[in-house]
């Protein structure tokens, strides 16, 4: 049983991949999402995730990403490095270059379409942990993976593997997150994957927020996950009910499309997303300009 790091706690960021029309990343769009970030007050950033797009990025581009987002970050946030894959020899891989490009922690997403049972889910993430002395942060998100992470396989990984100290849980199963919540072993973190429920889970006991809702409106994310994990909920709430529509406007189509929209009218990158992915409709679009002026983001 490992002990996650102090600073693991409160509002992350899963950070966009901003691009170029050719599909290229936008290096200095990167640069300034990631001081968008620092100046909000967020101080740990997560990129090369689903929301970076990370199922269409190669491993070159996957680690020019995460070493322009270290360089930028330049020590005023710790950098939760996405590494995730089905492969688990390439999720390996990844995490190698990630360590050696300055990662402070690695992200590893449950692997998607070839459905590992419980003990393949077992088998991948103790492979993954042996293969590096940074603290890993698995990931559950059934939506997009179809495969589950349950209650018994977390709490065996962070009861018997010394590296692995969080789970990011996006499963939206309650049941599922407080039975981990409630034998988890001490020290070990449980983050949420999903905006629109962190102000409940944390008062059920979730450490923080890997948040797609931040990329926009940092700021206000971070004030109200801290305000909650403090205990101030009537501050937390009013937050939460202010943010309401723009968290679930983020999602009304496939993330990262709308996000990347709105990060667009903020001018802070261009909206460009990669096939199969599209940009969202201008319906979601005029939506989102709204969400976005009504929380005095433009």
């Amino acid at each position: 049983m490992g002990l996650a790091p102090n600073w693991l706690r409160g509002c992350a960021t899963a950070l966009v991949t901003p691009m170029h029309a050719d599909g290229s990343m936008d290096r200095g769009a990167l640069r300034r999402i990631v001081d968008h970030q620092v100046a909000g007050g967020v101080k740990i950033l997560v990129p090369v995730g689903t929301t970076g797009e990370s199922a269409t990025s190669t491993a070159e581009e996957d680690i020019e990403t995460i070493r322009t987002v270290i360089e930028q970050s330049n020590g005023r946030a710790k950098v939760i490095a996405g590494i995730g894959s089905n492969n688990t020899a390439v999720a390996i891989a990844n995490g190698k270059r990630a360590a050696d490009a300055g990662a402070d922690a690695l992200l590893a997403v449950a692997p998607y379409y070839n459905k590992p049972t419980q003990a393949g889910l077992l088998a991948h993430y103790r492979a993954i942990a042996a293969s590096t002395d940074l603290p890993i942060v698995i990931y559950n998100v059934p939506g997009r993976t179809v495969t589950n992470i349950s209650a018994e396989t977390t709490l065996e990984l962070a009861e018997t593997v010394d590296n692995i100290v969080a789970t990011k849980e996006a499963s939206g199963n309650f049941g599922q997150i407080m039975q981990i919540l409630a034998h988890r072993p001490g020290g070990f973190r449980v983050i949420s994957g999903d905006d629109a429920t962190t102000l409940p889970l944390v008062a059920l006991g979730v450490d923080g927020v890997i948040s797609v809702n931040s990329n926009q409106v940092p700021g206000m994310m971070n004030d109200m996950v801290e305000a909650a994990l403090a205990g101030r909920w009537d501050e937390a709430r009013t937050l939460h009910y202010r943010m309401l529509d723009l968290m679930e406007g983020n999602f009304v189509e496939t993330s990262p499309g709308p996000v990347k929209a709105g990060l667009a009218m903020m001018g802070l990158c261009e909206e460009h997303v990669r096939l199969p992915l599209v940009p969202p409709s201008q319906a979601t679009k005029d939506k989102m300009r709204r969400w976005l002026t009504d929380l005095g983001a433009l």
